[in-house]
């Protein structure tokens, strides 16, 4: 209230945009979201404990990281999840929801029933089985996500989104560890197969998003039609689409740099961390703890701003405090070994990472045309991915050759390329459309 008894406007809009999250379609984003993060670590560091405590070499350990090639490829197979008609009759997007989380459960169940010791080859090929069904959840989950919320309501559900998977990571990564120290292998991946099982049952009940007029179309017309012009369709149909928008090429580039900064920065943390004489303790109650409710606070936090000041004007606000974020590693650098700045810096950057995937998150799914939804999002996912994990590969060099606070204020620095491009994107989308959602004129061209 105001002192003359009016209520205050800004009040009421950040009440309205908190209150999106009330919203059940929102809320349906979060399980979804579980569902989605709980394969990850299944494949990744829970699977490496396994095998190290089982006395499997430390090659063979790193051998399995080229399981999680599904999520960098996902894009290959998203066209046919897109046009091919599920083998369960739910819907386009609930029947391959859960036939994969259906054939998931099986391979997390099978996974964990192996013997490191006697069938590693096994392991290897159901660790691969896992990751690629779980990119397929993912490309059926995300297509979900953006057909069943309107535009304004993308924003929280990244949050949300962003929120479940996160969850999961930590229940399959320090949860699956826990169960296993007390019961075994087999029933922490059990355990996990259990909770998967339970999401299927959530998207069961959820509501199926309605099918667009160009999605119906194709679908109902591939089967009169050669195997060769519908595949050529599926494929070429969301490329085709795609670059119809205005400024297409600037937009791939955006997406490609928005994060690139924030990449470098996040795999050499750590070692800063180390270097600085952080014991692997104290990172991990810190990094973990702290940082994991960072993340959730950010996710959530990037959701209300897109509400509030819609998703353009969100890109560039998140983006300029994860650039801000960045050069907190500047402080924890020149500080030396502090934790209260470990602490404050692991927070800072966790926070401002979060809120600016929560915006990218959004942004992308504005882009993406009802008829080829699954295809376009999991291509533009992994060009914002690509690029991150390109770049960010030259980093320990970097940061040999510039020494940490040079090169942390270059994380910072090499962001603002995209945030030009995203002010020129805004600015000559806000002069060309007189509506009061510019992204929208910009989004779809």
């Amino acid at each position: 209230m105001t002192h003359n008894g009016t209520v205050d406007p800004s009040r009421s809009g950040w009440r309205h945009s908190l209150a999106v999250y009330c919203d059940r379609r929102v809320l349906l984003i979060l399980p979804l979201g579980f569902s989605s993060g709980l394969p990850y670590l299944l494949t990744f560091t829970s699977l490496s404990a396994w095998l190290a405590t089982a006395g499997v070499r430390r090659a063979a350990i790193g051998a399995f990281a080229l399981v999680a090639v599904p999520y960098t490829f996902k894009f290959a197979w998203s066209p046919l999840i897109d046009r091919l008609p599920p083998p369960l009759p739910l819907g386009r997007r609930r029947g391959w929801g859960i036939t994969i989380q259906a054939a998931l459960v099986a391979a997390l169940l099978a996974l964990g029933s192996c013997d490191p010791e006697h069938n590693l080859a096994a392991m290897a090929a159901l660790a691969l089985v896992v990751a690629f069904l779980s990119a397929s959840q993912d490309i059926a989950i995300d297509a979900y996500r953006v057909e069943i919320l309107p535009l304004e309501l993308q924003g929280p559900g990244a949050g949300m989104i962003e929120t479940g998977y996160r969850i999961a990571m930590l229940v399959s990564g320090a949860g699956t560890l826990v169960i296993a120290a007390r019961a075994g292998w087999f029933v922490a991946y059990a355990t996990m197969a259990a909770l998967q099982a339970t999401c299927m049952f959530v998207l069961l009940f959820s509501p199926e998003p309605a099918v667009s007029v160009e999605a119906a179309r194709l679908a109902g017309t591939h089967a009169q039609r050669s195997v060769t012009q519908w595949f050529s369709k599926a494929v070429a149909g969301p490329f085709v689409d795609f670059m119809r928008r205005p400024i297409w090429p600037l937009i791939l580039l955006f997406v490609f740099g928005y994060k690139l900064g924030e990449g470098m920065a996040a795999i050499m943390a750590t070692p800063l961390y180390v270097s600085l004489g952080f014991s692997l303790d104290q990172i991990a109650a810190v990094s973990k703890l702290v940082g994991f409710f960072g993340t959730v606070a950010g996710a959530l936090l990037g959701g209300i701003v897109t509400v509030r000041f819609g998703i353009l004007r969100s890109l560039l606000l998140c983006g300029v405090l994860q650039l801000a974020g960045n050069l907190f590693y500047v402080l924890q650098s020149v500080e030396g070994h502090r934790v209260a700045y470990l602490a404050l810096c692991v927070t800072a950057e966790q926070l401002t990472s979060a809120m600016a995937s929560a915006a990218l998150v959004a942004y992308l799914s504005s882009l993406c045309s009802p008829a080829f939804t699954a295809t376009q999002y999991a291509l533009l996912s992994s060009l914002a991915t690509v690029g991150r994990t390109v770049v960010a590969s030259s980093s320990g060099l970097l940061a040999e050759k510039l020494g940490w606070v040079n090169f942390f204020l270059i994380t910072s620095v090499v962001t603002v390329p995209a945030l030009l491009l995203l002010i020129w994107m805004t600015r000559r989308d806000v002069t060309r459309s007189s509506d009061k959602t510019p992204e929208l004129a910009l989004t779809k061209g």
